[in-house]
């Protein structure tokens, strides 16, 4: 149709409203830029809902559940090296875990029943669904692993109960990361490829570092060594994920919580290492730095990932990038 209609007296009159071209509304300019230059939606208003999340239930969820997961691992190894005092404390510390990080997520979801209702299907294609089965299987044998150690009943249905619920650590740990990847926030969604490897990492450090704070010198070398890979992991894949991601990767940049994780998880796992290893409080006080810098880092994350959906060039950026590159290679061939 035509820009213009026919006045009475027969002369062309512009439409100034009714027919907007894109770019313009109401005679203000819509902020519409080339790819990679600025602003990328009409008046820069989001073009994501924002998630309902709350930060003190899942963040609180992502930093528990990986404790909880990697706790059951530690424990499981030292059930199998003869550490009495570090597996009851890592089987312990794991339930507790558990406990918290089911409490955090039942928060937020709203009624129990709806945790519930998750167990009636079984979805592979869903990190919610396998999550919730994953924490179903696990649960179980976390609590049988740490009533057998704490009461002394039954040591070889514990002793089974540890192991298993060992094996099942590692996807409580790392799930999670799964399920924060396939959702459509920019800095989660974009960061697939390293964020199972920075939360098994967080999850590692935070476990070694309860370990190192509850059990004696002599049996916490299991713990130490957990940290220190962990804390590396954990640098290494937030570093790698950041350099990968490019501009997408600018809110994990600016983020002081992830920073200053980041920064007390390697400051723990070092001083455990080397202060830690003939120092009582010097092991303690890495403990609580290490436990302290995991949950900087998921919060940090989570964060992170609420000003990306805010923000709509994180959004609109990446998909501008994708399709220029499909069309260079669809003009190559």
């Amino acid at each position: 149709m035509s820009q213009t209609d026919v006045r009475l007296d027969g002369s062309a009159e512009l439409r100034p409203d009714r027919e907007a071209t894109p770019g313009s509304a109401g005679g203000r300019r819509a902020r519409l830029t080339p790819a990679g230059t600025g602003p990328d939606s009409y008046y820069g208003q989001p073009v994501l809902n924002e998630p309902t999340w709350q930060a003190h239930d899942i963040a609180a969820y992502l930093f528990l559940g990986g404790l909880a997961g990697a706790s059951s691992t530690l424990a499981a190894a030292a059930e199998l090296t003869g550490r009495p005092h570090l597996a009851r404390a890592s089987k312990v510390g794991a339930l507790c875990a558990l406990g918290g990080s089911l409490y955090a997520l039942i928060h937020d979801l709203g009624r129990p029943a709806r945790f519930l209702n998750m167990l009636r299907v079984f979805k592979v294609t869903s990190p919610m669904s396998v999550g919730t089965w994953i924490l179903t299987a696990y649960g179980p044998q976390a609590g049988v692993a740490a009533a057998t150690a704490t009461t002394g009943l039954l040591p070889g249905a514990g002793r089974a109960a540890t192991i298993g619920a060992g094996l099942a650590g590692p996807a409580v740990a790392t799930y999670t990361a799964a399920l924060i990847c396939d959702t459509a926030v920019p800095a989660w969604h974009e960061g697939y490829r390293e964020m199972p490897f920075l939360f098994a990492g967080s999850a590692a450090a935070a476990a070694g570092g309860l370990g190192m704070l509850a059990a004696p010198l002599a049996e916490a070398g299991p713990a130490r060594r957990a940290a220190l890979a962990g804390a590396a992991a954990e640098c290494l894949a937030a570093a790698r994920m950041e350099r990968r991601m490019g501009p997408v990767a600018e809110p994990l940049r600016r983020s002081r919580l992830l920073r200053a994780g980041e920064a007390l998880s390697l400051a723990g796992a070092l001083a455990g290492i080397t202060a830690g290893r003939r120092s009582r409080l010097a092991a303690a006080a890495a403990g609580a730095a290490l436990l302290a810098g995991s949950a900087l880092t998921r919060f940090g994350i989570f964060h992170a990932g609420m000003e990306s959906a805010n923000d709509p060039k994180y959004t609109v950026q990446p998909q501008r990038r994708r399709l220029a590159q499909e069309k260079a290679k669809r003009d190559l061939t």
